[in-house]
């Protein structure tokens, strides 16, 4: 056997036990959620005719031709049965694109289909595409919402990491062919984290924005937004009104974006978002919750105070560590929520619950008291009442 026939049958061999590879529930969790041991997808999932030329001839060494660095940020949905994973696939070249991976569970044995995302370009080309999230509109239509990026114009000379983020815009049938729309026109000088509302309101298209007055800080700006479009072909949002401002020393203190679409409960819609604050190791990324009104969307009913989910163990460490984002999650037709969130930028996870489970959190965990001492008299009176039911 030559050395390729056997590198070949081994990275095969490899491959199949980790598609195959159950997950195990990580008990006894936080009541909340339940974490799981494993990634769902990783940069080892990839096909291997992803990365290696397989024609002996060509590549006698079998050496990776084309590198996948990372899988990260994916926006999710139940399609025919199957849960479905649009992912951010990082190459080894720094560049993004888009491929969806499904899996028969919603927590284990995801694959990815043959071919990536086909992404038409507009006018002005994508220098990265990231993070979509998906949305099932009462249009018909499914619309991924993603970040484009492209360098900034007005770089100084030798500046080769300025850049200017917007909201791209395409919709599918059957997600296999996209048709790309005019990226998203704003008030804000730069945009990300940009999500679509499943429904009309009064006739019009919402969107969750990020307004942002630079690539990296949010500036002045900052914060969940919302705004209004007439249409999807060419949508302008005149003003953007404030949902969830960011606040000082909290974990959404630099700023804060909306993760995946919201799920509407008979409460209210319930939003997962991320959080960022500064610490001396660097920016830090923890996933908070709240809820808006089923008919205000501009007015938040509920918001626990602290994160909902931060990163832990081995999910700290990676590409940008410290970090966990979501723009994924599914609500099954049994209640189960799936929530998906990567770590470290480097690897996709899952973890899941219940909308009653979310519901009650939501709506009974104390909020943000942005104090110290009012922290202390919310601990205090949980103490107090636990210690009076045990008799002391």
């Amino acid at each position: 056997m030559s050395v390729f026939t056997k590198r070949l049958t081994q990275l095969y061999q490899q491959h199949r036990e980790l598609l195959g590879t159950k997950n195990q529930l990580i008990w006894p969790g936080n009541g909340i959620y339940d974490r799981y041991l494993n990634p769902v997808l990783t940069a080892a999932h990839v096909p291997v005719f992803w990365e290696y030329d397989l024609d002996p001839g060509a590549n006698p060494f079998l050496m990776k031709r084309f590198g996948i660095n990372a899988v990260f940020n994916a926006g999710a949905i139940k399609w025919n049965g199957k849960y479905l994973l649009i992912t951010r696939v990082e190459g080894a070249d720094r560049k993004s694109f888009f491929a969806v991976a499904e899996s028969p569970n919603g927590v284990d044995h995801f694959e990815f289909w043959d071919y990536p995302v086909v992404m038409p370009e507009t006018a002005e080309p994508d220098g990265n595409v990231y993070d979509m999230r998906l949305t099932r509109h009462e249009d018909g239509f499914i619309y991924g919402l993603f970040c484009t990026e492209r360098k900034d114009p007005n770089a100084r000379p030798g500046d080769e990491s300025s850049a200017i983020a917007q909201c791209g815009i395409a919709r599918t049938t059957d997600l296999k062919t996209w048709v790309r729309l005019a990226d998203l026109i704003s008030p804000s000088p730069q945009q990300r984290n940009v999500v679509l509302h499943p429904e009309f309101i009064n006739g019009k298209y919402a969107f969750y924005t990020r307004p942002q007055d630079g690539f990296i800080d949010a500036g002045t700006s900052g914060g969940i937004g919302l705004g209004f479009a007439d249409t999807m072909e060419n949508a302008v949002i005149e003003k953007e009104i404030q949902v969830d401002a960011k606040a000082y020393h909290t974990i959404y203190e630099a700023k804060n974006g909306q993760g995946p679409t919201p799920i509407k409960t008979e409460k209210g819609w319930l939003h997962l978002a991320h959080g960022v604050r500064n610490t001396a190791a660097g920016l830090r990324y923890v996933l908070y919750m709240f809820m808006t009104d089923l008919h205000d969307l501009s007015r938040v009913t509920h918001k626990p105070g602290g994160y909902f989910l931060a990163p832990e163990g081995e999910e700290r460490v990676g590409d940008v560590s410290n970090v966990v984002f979501s723009n994924g999650w599914i609500l099954d037709e049994n209640g189960t929520v799936f929530i998906y969130y990567a770590s470290a930028d480097t690897r996709l996870h899952v973890a899941t619950s219940t909308v009653e489970k979310l519901v009650d959190y939501v709506t009974n965990t104390p909020a943000d008291g942005f104090g110290a001492a009012r922290s202390v008299k919310t601990l205090i009176k949980l103490i107090d009442k636990n210690l009076s039911l045990s008799g002391k």
